[in-house]
């Protein structure tokens, strides 16, 4: 039960908020020197006397905006950077959350760029360097992504303005467009990807384009096959895309139904993939089903994984330093599992290991198929199998022990040594570099980061290793 003096509390914190409120709709369409307290008080509905109990001025409530909004951007772009694997990973979170952060903050973001454009710049010393913070934020991230070879030369100043430049026009727009929350995800991402491939080097490592000459097939799925190839183009390699898989609902959703809506206990939920993200959340609206998340602990193996949870609003506690079962068992280690319900939404053929190493620590494996891998259609693959005929590929890429299972059905592969005899095969990670030793072959390149950018960079570095022993 509340007492009186919360209760007062409560409300002074309300009557603050819409002061603030009704005074970023005033500041964020006037200039600073034509709103008047009588203007805030008045859409306000209170009194002058009440807005001056708050701040002391109208300076002080225009720099209390300003400097509350600062303040919280620059700690959340500073606890999401830290979460991040990569350069790559940290770009993203940076310019997908100010984007969304402007675009929730809308009146603020109107404030905000009318005083960066203003020749005046009445910003005061505490909210200049607030700004500055932002920019280093954003510079940090330049500098470590040029030292890793990521991102072209750039100077820092000079990409920081374009990036920021970028992303605010694209918020601007959205506000003018009046987007709703779908297309605001649609527009983010090609904020994103334009923001990339200005800032991209093509990895320069030893030369400009480390994989030139080189035919690359990639395999994934229908959906990321091309979007998996296009760094491998950006670093010189003729890329031929090959679609081992097809991403479609389980057979039925009667163990899923009578899971969720059965109102068991859930003390810990695991998507290991980007598609179980997807396929759950896809059938969560078809049931009208909303989970309570504040009592669960959410694990997303993988940063795509995690961006994806972060898209259907679902909170994440853990991202695995380590991508595989052994990631995830080594963070949920230091929990009391015991019959804990550990609840974990995926693939259809779902290796066992997970559930069966957690079911060890004394978890009860709620272990459910959310979709199911199969191979794509005969009309859907013919181009691509006789594109890959036409070719002389130096490197295979294989993504999953799925994508290099069904690479051999399809072209119906029953010597794989003979086949892959004078090609180089890359394995995004120690699950599918098993599965396809199973087949005695040799996996020539694992990277130490499970990812599609670790991989390419791991595939640069073999090349330019043989180069030099050449």
């Amino acid at each position: 039960m509340l007492t009186p003096e919360i209760r007062k509390q409560n409300g002074k914190k309300i009557k603050r908020d819409k002061i603030i409120e009704s005074a970023s709709v005033l500041f964020s369409r006037k200039s600073y020197h034509e709103v008047m307290m009588e203007d805030v008080a008045k859409l306000a509905s209170i009194a002058k006397g009440t807005v001056y109990n708050y701040f002391s001025s109208k300076e002080d409530l225009y720099f209390s905006i300003m400097k509350v909004r600062m303040e919280k951007l620059n700690a959340s772009l500073k606890e999401i950077i830290s979460e991040q694997k990569s350069v790559v990973d940290s770009l993203r979170a940076f310019i997908i959350h100010l984007y969304m952060f402007m675009m929730k903050y809308q009146n603020f973001f109107m404030m905000y760029r009318k005083e960066s454009f203003s020749t005046s710049y009445i910003l005061c010393d505490e909210l200049i360097e607030l700004e500055k913070n932002l920019k280093e934020i954003l510079k940090e991230i330049i500098r470590y992504g040029k030292k890793e070879s990521v991102f072209r030369d750039i100077d820092d100043e000079f990409g920081v303005d374009l990036v920021l430049g970028s992303i605010y026009g694209s918020v601007h727009r959205g506000i003018v467009k009046e987007l709703n929350e779908d297309q605001k995800i649609t527009e983010r991402e090609k904020t994103y990807d334009y923001v990339l491939h200005g800032l991209f080097s093509g990895f320069q490592f030893n030369n400009d384009l480390p994989l030139k000459n080189k035919t690359i097939v990639v395999t994934r799925s229908v959906e990321t096959a091309r979007e998996s190839a296009e760094i491998f183009v950006q670093l010189g390699a003729e890329v031929i895309t090959f679609p081992t898989l097809d991403i479609v609902p389980p057979d039925n959703w009667d163990q899923f139904d009578d899971f969720i809506l059965g109102k068991n206990k859930i003390s810990f939920i695991i998507f290991t993939s980007a598609y179980a993200v997807k396929m759950f959340s896809k059938r969560l609206n078809e049931l009208n089903f909303r989970i309570n998340y504040t009592k669960i602990i959410v694990v997303a193996v993988g940063n795509k994984t995690a961006s994806v949870c972060e898209e259907y609003g679902i909170p994440i506690n853990i991202i695995p330093k380590n991508f595989s079962s052994e990631g995830v068992v080594y963070e949920l280690i230091k929990f009391r599992l015991n019959k804990k319900v550990i609840f974990i939404p995926r693939s259809a053929i779902g290796r066992e290991e997970l559930p069966n190493n957690l079911a060890e620590m004394g978890a009860v494996i709620k272990s459910i198929p959310v979709y199911n891998v199969a191979i794509p259609s005969d009309e859907c693959i013919a181009p691509y199998i006789a594109n890959l005929k036409k070719s002389n590929p130096d490197l295979y890429i294989f993504t999953s022990p799925s994508t290099f299972e069904n690479f051999l059905q399809i072209l119906k592969i029953t010597d794989p040594s003979n086949y892959f005899e004078k090609s180089v095969i890359a394995a995004i990670g120690p699950t599918t570099k098993s599965a396809i030793e199973i087949k005695k072959l040799t996996v020539n390149i694992i990277p130490e980061e499970y990812t599609i950018e670790g991989l390419a960079k791991a595939i640069v570095n073999y090349y330019e290793m043989n180069q030099e022993k050449n």
